[in-house]
């Protein structure tokens, strides 16, 4: 590592005057990109303002609407919930899927988003959902949210405070691990409204999570894993990598898709 400032601030909009102040400064919430980043010398901020003590991130409260989970709760805090299980459990069962013990003891549901990695499951539940992710300036719906790889709408010096997600009648979350990261190689997340079924896949797309719209409109006539057996999923638009190829993600994913279905009804 090298030198660098590190702030911690008491109150959300002194956290944002540093950020402000200091545009090469970097948000620290539960450090599991960025320390690993800082560690190769892969990034190189001129401060770190940890988020740590700002009062109102770190709780969990159920909602008319369904359940709002602030930035800085961990993902442990999330698969334990009883809030949570009992407004969406399929969200639960995801936080309890991400990395090991120690992972989910540390990072935070604020910095996974902030962070989009392509693999990561949060973004599948956030955009089946359809959730709204609230920063300290507005709120940004899912589908304007999440933008392609590592990339997202937050603005510069921009905070995620919490995340508000409605209820739905029924989800479930399926995710293919790879053996060493545990990150999803494909992970399908779906979720069915009175009006709609949404299926958002992760750590398949070239360009990040995404809806896979066919299957949505599918299952929203038959809610079934059987009625994905007659759908393909086109691998043009899906990684290749030393891990598997497009093709063989395309069929994780409708794998997948089966078992979040089969687990939405369960």
């Amino acid at each position: 590592m090298y030198a660098f400032d590190y702030q911690r601030p008491a109150a959300l909009a002194d956290a944002a005057a540093l950020l402000k102040a200091d545009p090469e400064a970097k948000i620290l919430a539960g450090g599991q990109t960025l320390l690993p980043t800082l560690k190769q010398r892969l990034a190189q901020p001129t401060a770190l303002v940890d988020l740590a003590r700002l009062p109102g991130l770190s709780a969990i409260e159920k909602t008319a609407e369904g359940v709002a989970i602030g930035a800085l709760v961990k993902h442990a805090a999330v698969a334990t919930s009883d809030v949570v299980r009992a407004a969406i459990p399929a969200l639960a069962d995801l936080a309890g899927l991400i990395g090991d013990p120690a992972v989910r003891n540390r990072g935070t549901l604020g910095g996974s988003l902030a962070n989009d990695d392509p693999t990561a499951d949060y973004p599948a539940a956030v955009l089946a959902l359809n959730a709204t992710v609230v920063t300290d300036r507005r709120s940004i719906g899912a589908g304007d949210y999440f933008q392609g790889l590592f990339t997202t709408a937050l603005e510069e010096g921009e905070i995620i405070t919490r995340v508000d997600f409605p209820q739905v009648e029924r989800a479930g979350y399926a995710k293919f691990r790879n053996p060493a990261s545990r990150y999803a190689m494909a992970g399908v997340f779906v979720a069915k409204t009175a009006d709609a079924v949404r299926v958002a896949v992760t750590g398949a797309g070239q360009s990040g999570v995404f809806l896979w719209e066919e299957a949505g409109d599918i299952l929203a006539s038959d809610f079934s894993p059987a009625a994905l057996a007659r759908l393909e999923l086109d691998p043009a638009d899906l990684m290749s990598d030393l891990h598997g190829s497009a093709e063989y993600r395309a069929q994780l994913v409708k794998a997948m898709a089966k078992r979040a279905v089969a687990k939405a009804l369960a």
